[in-house]
């Protein structure tokens, strides 16, 4: 049966991959994908120079999958993970459906791409699905979940913060179009941090699912890990003080201000004034940024930013 014959009356999904050394937890992330009850899906794969048995892998899937569905493996930038990422989203011959983000050693659990689904048939246009995961170990086994945003996603909660989890993330057709629009590919340090900011600053709806729906391994070739608990909590809240911190808000701010046109005129508005900001020191800088309405999920670490912000880190 040929992919376009599949269920014509649900949206087909592109899964968007990218791999790098990953043949230790590969196989059991494909199988997930196989396992899915929503089959209507192809896969995009971008590796980033793999020497391990990572592309024999894909290669095996493709063949196996050839009479159900597209398989496209790439050549990645080689410029990092997030970058990885933003190709495969910028890449000219993308299908315009929806796409569906990736690790490489994750574990989907099987209403992954049906729950998202569902959801963006009843969204706006233009959105941005997350859910929730399980943290495992090595071996899957269950040690933690994320933890669910207390307070509802915004412009103003992604200028500081990501609360959309790369590994769970689903953009619906509109939202794909945003981002080639954009054609940020490089200098973005996460890239489901930059999907939050570009989709929320366009007008965009972000949905924020309770369900989980992945597997999250941890180890410690992970890219980024989870961070759960009081010890995570207040090294993230610690986090906010810190150098990294503050380069990561200043190449997402550098960032933004090349597709401003794609803002709503308020979110301008919000990027002008903060940078605006910048030029005041102490008190005048953190009251300032106080009147945008910046803040992050937890109080703590929105007393930390504002501390880094009057003590001019940020």
């Amino acid at each position: 049966m040929q992919p376009s014959s599949v269920s014509s009356n649900k949206p087909r999904v592109t899964i968007l991959l990218t791999t790098y050394n990953g043949a230790a937890h590969l196989h059991e992330q494909l199988n997930s994908f196989r396992a899915q009850d929503y089959p209507d899906w192809d896969l995009w794969v971008s590796d980033d120079g793999s020497v391990d048995d990572t592309l024999d892998i894909l290669e095996t899937f493709r063949t196996e999958e050839l009479s159900n569905r597209k398989v496209r493996i790439l050549k990645g930038p080689k410029r990092g993970h997030a970058a990885n990422f933003l190709s495969l989203l910028c890449h000219p011959e993308l299908p315009e459906g929806p796409v569906a983000l990736s690790d490489q050693d994750d574990v989907w659990l099987s209403e992954k791409l049906r729950l998202a689904a569902k959801a963006l048939q009843q969204a706006a246009p233009v959105a941005l699905y997350g859910a929730q995961s399980y943290y495992t170990d090595q071996s899957l086994k269950k040690n933690g979940k994320s933890r669910i945003p207390r307070l509802p996603p915004s412009f103003r909660n992604a200028l500081t913060q990501n609360i959309v989890s790369g590994h769970s993330t689903v953009l619906s057709a509109g939202a794909l179009s945003l981002v080639r629009r954009a054609a940020i590919e490089h200098g973005i340090p996460h890239h489901d941090w930059w999907l939050y900011l570009l989709v929320s600053g366009a007008g965009g709806e972000v949905i924020i699912d309770r369900s989980r729906v992945v597997l999250y391994r941890q180890h410690q070739a992970n890219a980024m890990g989870a961070h759960y608990g009081l010890t995570h909590r207040l090294m993230r809240a610690r986090q906010v003080l810190g150098q990294t911190y503050a380069e990561w808000l200043s190449a997402n701010l550098t960032a933004l201000s090349h597709v401003q046109m794609l803002l709503t005129p308020e979110n301008r508005c919000v990027i002008q004034k903060l940078r605006e900001s910048h030029n005041r020191t102490g008190i005048g800088r953190m009251f300032a940024m106080y009147q945008l309405g910046l803040h992050r999920q937890s109080r703590l670490s929105t007393v930390c930013f504002y501390l880094a912000a009057a003590a001019g880190r940020i």
